[in-house]
Parts: structure tokens; sequence; C-alpha cells
């Protein structure tokens, strides 16, 4: 495809606006590390939301979604759905707790919530193992959907497109810390929003389809749009729908959706104003991803099977294409090539934004474990300010090598990296919840699950094939999913209580700071009252209760405005506008609830 002036008129506007906005916030961003990676805690909801909504819309997300779909129908999509309800849950419960701890990193939360050796070990381990190899797992499966784009689309070379993309997005992020990077995501999600819809709508205009109507209706989509996997077949009900809803949000780790919040959701949450601040932003975050968000994909990767029915029609077309990157998830970028001039600088510019929204904040969020959680705490405890802010940046550009080395050397598909960062995490995800209502939980009940799940991930990964654990109802990838969870829930649940538990000064000082409430600490609130320690808290006053209902409601109303949306896409206005009447009805409830809970 060649861009016309005015696709480059538009490119080059774009860039310089990126430029800008890492400059201007390049003024306070260079001060401290609070502003570097926490933009001062003074930023408001809808701007930490939809920041949170355009990390997410990453370049290879729209990969990601065309593969499940070509592979499984849109129902495939419940292995992602399904982690609204460790969302909401985070929304509700977990967000006024992680502002209230008043933490730089969620990594600090080790050495708040334990003590000891064990606890800084924890610390500056996870440092490296989160903030630069998971982390630049994640950032490269970015940078190779922008190279399975830019391939397809321009006939780009690899090191061509990674070295463009890259020295953009480190100079802006690297020179604007936190607050240049949500400023750019909330410049770069509109205009990602617009392309992907206008890609959706020139898709339905190709000859091949003319209509919506047409397109739901053709016969190599018809069984691929229900929102559920086939009643009638066990095997695919049990591995797409049951074990994700069951099992998969609260037992898995996952980047974005972690139980009880993490990562760079946490450092939103840490951002923000207040308390209520963060809740509004979380929740703005979940009811974009979940229910706005994915239906221009959707709609995508269904014309891609009409018009690409298998690999081999793709490999025909694009000849060019290494086998390397030949996958399912190539169909998203070879529908774009359908786009004419005129848009397509526009379109090339929202694929850019989502694939850089995504990087920038990866970038910021590793640095600030490399220099926060790592350097601060164990190599430079004296170093100043400046020096500090200094090493960020130093580690903005080192993470964006490396993680652009694995896109070019060693990941082949989207949908292998999911399934690989799913599995790594299987089984830890209870323990994020349950630290922050159950004395009992030690440093080293997160070390013996870390451990666990990482050595039955490169067991089941590498050694094991599918097809030796697959059963006749349920398939190979979720029986190891479930073998992971089984094994390191017993090893973390067995360690807890052959581990002597964190020491009553480190607990009460933890409760006194985020006052969790519940009878899961009444053990905590006993010893301080013998040793006459007031914690400040009314424990009669938990609002536990009243957040659960809310995140009932709020499962609800979102699901509904997912499958409203859906439905009046598919043409079924009548099931449309019932669904739609449920979001209504379940977010007035869930605003009325509101107020009732406890935010300090």
């Amino acid at each position: 495809m060649i861009l016309s002036t005015i696709d480059w008129g538009i490119l080059g506007l774009f860039f310089i606006t990126l430029l800008a906005i890492g400059w201007w916030a390049s003024k306070s961003a260079g001060k401290n590390t609070k502003e570097f990676f926490l933009g001062g805690r003074n930023m408001p909801w809808w701007l930490l939301g939809i920041s949170m909504v355009a990390t997410t819309f990453s370049a290879d997300t729209p990969n990601l979604v065309t593969g499940l779909i070509r592979e499984n129908g849109v129902a495939k999509n419940w292995v992602w759905w399904a982690f609204l309800i460790t969302g909401l849950v985070t929304v509700f419960i977990y967000a006024k707790l992680w502002r209230r701890s008043e933490l730089t990193t969620d990594l600090g939360m080790y050495e708040l919530r334990y003590g000891g050796k064990a606890a800084s070990f924890l610390r500056g381990f996870r440092a490296l193992y989160l903030g630069v190899l998971f982390n630049c797992l994640i950032m490269g499966t970015v940078t190779l959907a922008a190279i399975k784009i830019g391939s397809v689309m321009f006939g780009l070379q690899p090191i061509t497109i990674v070295i463009s993309l890259s020295v953009i997005v480190v100079f802006y992020s690297a020179l604007g810390g936190i607050k240049g990077v949500i400023w750019a995501d909330f410049f770069q999600f509109g205009i990602s929003m617009f392309g992907a819809i206008y890609a959706a709508y020139v898709v339905i205009q190709q000859p091949e389809i003319g209509s919506l109507s047409n397109l739901i209706s053709h016969p190599n989509v018809v069984d691929k749009i229900s929102f559920f996997p086939d009643l009638s077949n066990p095997s695919i009900l049990i591995s797409m729908f049951i074990i994700p809803i069951a099992v998969q949000w609260w037992a898995v780790w996952y980047p974005g959706s972690e139980p009880g919040g993490g990562g760079y959701i946490a450092q939103r949450m840490l951002a923000a104003k207040d308390e209520e601040n963060a809740m509004g932003a979380t929740l703005l975050f979940n009811v974009a991803h979940y229910a706005l968000r994915p239906w221009p994909w959707i709609i995508v990767a269904l014309g891609s099977l009409i018009l690409y029915p298998d690999l081999m029609s793709i490999k025909q077309e694009f000849p060019n294409i290494a086998d390397q990157y030949l996958g399912d998830d190539i169909a998203y970028p070879v529908m774009l090539t359908k786009l004419g001039p005129g848009w397509l600088g526009l379109v090339v510019a929202s694929l850019i934004a989502a694939f850089m929204s995504t990087i920038s904040t990866h970038l910021n969020w590793g640095a600030s474990y490399l220099v926060s959680d790592f350097y601060q705490r164990f190599v430079r405890p004296e170093a100043s300010e400046k020096e500090l802010v200094q090493t960020g940046r130093v580690a903005t550009i080192i993470l964006m090598i490396f993680s652009a080395s694995l896109a070019l050397t060693i990941l082949e598909d989207a949908t292998q990296a999911f399934d690989l960062l799913l599995l790594s995490g299987a089984g830890s995800g209870a323990i994020y919840l349950l630290r922050w209502f159950w004395w009992r939980i030690n440093a080293w009940t997160e070390i013996a699950a870390m451990i666990s799940a990482t050595i039955v991930a490169i067991v089941l990964v590498f050694w094991v094939p599918d097809e030796i654990v697959a059963t006749t109802l349920i398939d190979g990838s979720t029986v190891k999913l479930l073998i992971a969870v089984c094994i390191t829930t017993l090893v973390w649940i067995g360690t807890t209580f052959v581990t002597k538990p964190e020491s009553m000064e480190v607990l009460i000082s933890f409760y006194k700071k985020v006052h969790p409430g519940g009878p899961g600490w009444q053990k905590v609130i006993d010893s301080a009252k013998q040793a006459n320690v007031e914690l400040d808290v009314d424990n009669t006053s938990w609002d536990l209760p009243i957040s659960l209902l809310n995140v009932f409601l709020g499962c609800i109303g979102i699901y509904s405005a997912l499958f409203a949306i859906g439905y009046f896409v598919y043409g079924n206005f009548g099931m449309g506008q019932i669904f739609a009447g449920i979001f209504g009805m379940s977010i007035y409830f869930m605003l009325r609830t509101w107020p009732k809970m406890n935010l300090e």
C-alpha cells in the first residue's frame, strides 16, 4: 500500500503531537520519582480510565481477537471476557485499598504487608521478573503485531518497523514520564477507536460482503457469531465458558486483569487524586474495555472469514509473509489492506497509536519497578531524586531494546504468547485477593506460589503436548490450566500453614495504613487491643457486602451492554433493546449503592 500526501501529513501531525506532549510533560516529570511514575498523585478518574483503556488497546489485541474468532468463533472471547469479574472486584473492593496504601508501585506491597528478608527478596526478584522478563514478553507480543501489520500493509522489513516506532515511543515516554504517557494515551485512544470503527466499515463495504446483514448471514460466518459456546458440545462449553467463568478470573494472574489489581492498573490507581477517583477510573476502564471496544474488531474478524477462509488464501495473496508470522491472527492486518487512500493515514495513525499507548505504559511501569523496587531499594538507597529519574529514563531505553529483540527473534504468534502468559500465572491469583483480608497469608506463601507456577508452566508448555492431557470433555490447554491451578494452589496453601505468620508488628502496621476490615483480621485487631495500639477503625463498618453487590450489578450491566451492542450489530433489535434496558437498570442501582461504600 502507498500513502498519499494527505496520509503522510496526518502521520506527521500525529507524531508532532506526541512529541509535543512528551516535551510539555517533561517540565514536571523530571522533578522527582513521584512525578515521573505517578504524576504527582493528582490525576482525575476520567483521564486515568481512558489511559487504562488505551493501554489495553494494543496493536496485538485486534490480532488476538481475530485469531480467537477464526479458530472458535465469537464465543472464544470468553477467555478474556471472563476477566470482567476480576476487573469489577478491583473496582469495588481493591481500588480504594490500593490508593489508601500510598505506595509508589504495587511491588511495594510486599514490604508493607510482609516483613523480613523473605519480603525483601520477593520485592527485588519480582521487580526483575515482572519488570524485565514478563513485561518485555508482553511488549514483544505488541511489537510482533506491529511487525505483522507493517509487513502485510506496506511490505516493510521488521527491523525498519521496530526502529522507527521505538525511537518515537521511547522519546516521549522517557521524557514525559507517566504524565506524558497518560496524556498521550488520551490523544491516542480517540484515534485508535475511530480507526477501528472505520476499518470495520470498510470491511462491510467490500464487494464480497456488501452489508452487515450479508456478513452475519454468510455461510462462513453464521456458525461463528454466537455469544456462547454450543450447549450440546460439553467439551467446548467447559473449555471456552465454564472454566473461564468459574476458575480463570480468580485463579490466574494476567497483566491488566490481575486479581485484586496490580501492575499498570495499580499504578493508575496509585496516581489518582483520591479513592473515589481510583474507583471511577477502573470502572470506566472496564465498561470501555469489555462492552464498547470489541465489536469493530469482531466485525473485521468475521469479514476475514469470507475474504480469506483459511491461511492458504492469505499466503496466496501475500506470498512475502514469512512463515514465522503466518497465523490466524495475521488476518486482521490483512483485512486492513482493503483501505483506500485519504483515510489510510488516519487508520495507520490509529494502529501506531494502539502500539505506542501500550508500549509507553509498559515502559514506564517496568522502569518504575527497576528504579523504585530494585535500584533504589537494593543498589543505591541514597540516590537523589534526580539520579532516580535519570535511571528511569535509561531503564526505559533498555526495556525497549530487550522487547524489540524478542519480537524480532523469538515470538511468532499472539495467541501463543497469550496462552503462555495465562499459564504462568495460573494458581497464584487467589493469593492477591486474600492477602488484603486474611492475616495468615505471608511472604513464603507468595514465594512458593511463584516458584510452583513457573516450574509447572515450563513443564506443561515445553514437555507436555496438549493431546496427552486432553480428555473427551476438556481440551488439552484447559486441562493444563486446571493442573497448574490445582498444583500451585495446593503448594501455597500448604506453605502458608507450615511457615510462621508475619509478625504482629508488621500486620498491625499494615492494618493501620490500609484499613481492610473484616473477620479475617480479627486476630490482629485483638492483638492490637491487648498491646493498647489504637487502630482508628470501626470494624463493624465493613463494606464488603455492599461492594460484592456492586460487583454483581456491574457484571450484569457491562455484560448486558456487550450483548446489546452485539445484538444490534447482528440485526436483532428486540434482544438488543432488552439487554440495553438491563444495562440501564443495573447501572442505576449500582450508582444508588455507590455512596454506601466506605471511602476515606
